[in-house]
């Protein structure tokens, strides 16, 4: 009988996060000074970020960062997550290919983004920061966030996205319990949520409207710092944990993945799982496929433009050059909140650039119906955002079906989707539609970008 789960010991958590940024033959571009355009230091973030991640995020050097005790502690509380191998998904599709994923969702707060909301609240609290703001779409971030800060005694502050706000009440609801104070983004409670409801009164959110609004908060506020669930090359460190686990899991299961997997939004679950496997395509030469896959309605790395933009809509965040939709996309409100970002991550999108890694697009029904297919053999409901991955590496399992070759597909499961039943509802209900940006949409906001340098 096959092994169903691969499963390592607290003393096998990582000791370490892995740079990237270290083994890469083209490094990314600076992030640019708004004021001034000139490259970013370290000491540019200061304001907004606690030091120590803001040297993180610039460091170019080190292939490896030493993960503190304490965050580690706090790791044990779930990790190592296990490796799964999708037997009753593969059996379904009748596929020769050997599917794995690696569950992020049995975290306390069933998401991957934990990883880095314990790091980055540990660092403001050893700077002796007492107030922390941020963003989130969908929740999970948010969610995350609240029980590191109220781990390390700090006071948060989440802007959501309205229409997530809305649309998953049980994700505010967690994080209200944690402790956090969660206000519907765009909000009149700042001048840029203010600037964007006097000019757009029903405007349902974006995640760089919440992060204008995190900000603003978080510069206006003594002793306060602003922290990201992704994009930004310190969260994307974090996340590596993911992917340096899974690797020993995979040398217990005795394969190496042909083709890693991951939902994407800014980046981070993508990063954490795609990058210590990427490492060895860097170093070694060892051939395999990184595929991002995001929604049709926002497909920044599929449709977008490399180009410098602001990482929010207000114009606050560095300039960064990256694949963008423009800092002013408006997307639409699908279910998958948390992938609804604009651009991508700095050190993804020079990957992408260069050729390391491909993206797909996948439209809303098609998450859902992989999303359904996914809970019915392996007893596991995805959240929306992660069933993008899901119905990749079932694009990639029928593939080897039709060639008759084996293939090992290894994705990461970001999240569980207990928090959205309510989508699930609409799915099954038959009311949920698919969204594909227009191609005019996209040339007008992309248009606009050349005005910013």
């Amino acid at each position: 009988m096959a092994t169903k789960k691969f499963i390592l010991s607290e003393k096998e958590i990582p000791q370490a996060w892995y740079n990237i940024v270290a083994d890469m033959p083209h490094k990314p571009m600076s992030p640019l000074n708004p004021a001034t355009k000139k490259p970013l230091t370290a000491e540019d973030l200061y304001p907004i970020f606690a030091e120590e991640l803001c040297k993180q995020e610039l460091n170019a050097t080190d292939a490896w960062i030493e993960i503190p005790d304490e965050v580690r502690d706090m790791y044990k509380i779930w990790r190592p997550t296990p490796l799964v191998r999708a037997l009753g998904l593969e059996k379904a599709l009748d596929t020769p290919a050997h599917i794995y994923f690696k569950n992020e969702s049995v975290s306390p707060v069933g998401s991957h983004k934990l990883n880095s909301a314990i790091a980055q609240a540990y660092y403001c609290k050893k700077q002796g920061v007492t107030n922390i703001t941020t963003e989130t779409g969908a929740g999970q971030w948010g969610a995350a966030l609240s029980l590191a800060a109220k781990a390390f005694g700090l006071e948060l502050a989440v802007y959501m996205v309205k229409v997530s706000y809305h649309q998953k009440p049980y994700r505010r609801s967690i994080m209200q319990t944690f402790g956090a104070q969660v206000i519907a983004s765009p909000s009149m409670s700042t001048k840029a949520g203010r600037k964007i409801l006097t000019e757009h009164p029903n405007y349902q959110g974006s995640l760089g409207t919440a992060i204008s609004e995190a900000i603003e908060l978080a510069m206006s506020t003594p002793n306060c710092k602003y922290t990201l669930g992704s994009v930004l090359n310190h969260v994307s460190l974090h996340q590596t944990v993911i992917g340096l686990e899974a690797e020993k899991q995979m040398e217990m299961a005795g394969e190496y993945p042909d083709v890693v997997i991951a939902c994407f939004g800014g980046g981070s679950n993508f990063s954490g799982i795609a990058f210590p496997f990427l490492r060895h395509k860097l170093r070694d030469g060892k051939e395999i496929r990184l595929v991002a896959a995001e929604p049709a309605s926002c497909p920044k790395l599929t449709k977008g433009v490399f180009q410098y933009d602001f990482g929010d809509e207000a114009g606050y965040t560095p300039l960064l050059p990256m694949y963008t939709l423009g800092h002013n996309f408006a997307p639409a409100n699908i279910h998958a909140g948390g992938l609804r970002y604009h651009g991508a991550g700095t050190i993804v999108s020079q990957l992408k650039k260069d050729g390391y890694l491909e993206a797909v697009d996948i439209d809303q029904l098609d998450t859902f119906k992989a999303a359904t297919l996914f809970a019915q053999s392996e007893g596991i409901i995805p959240a929306p955002e992660s069933s993008h991955a899901i119905a990749a590496a079932i694009q990639e399992a029928l593939k080897a079906k039709e060639e008759g070759k084996k293939r090992c597909i290894l994705f990461n499961l970001s999240g569980h989707g207990l928090i959205d039943m309510t989508a699930y509802d609409q799915y099954l209900a038959g009311d949920l539609v698919n969204y594909s940006l227009p191609d005019s949409e996209i040339e007008k906001n992309i248009s606009e970008l050349d005005k910013i340098i």
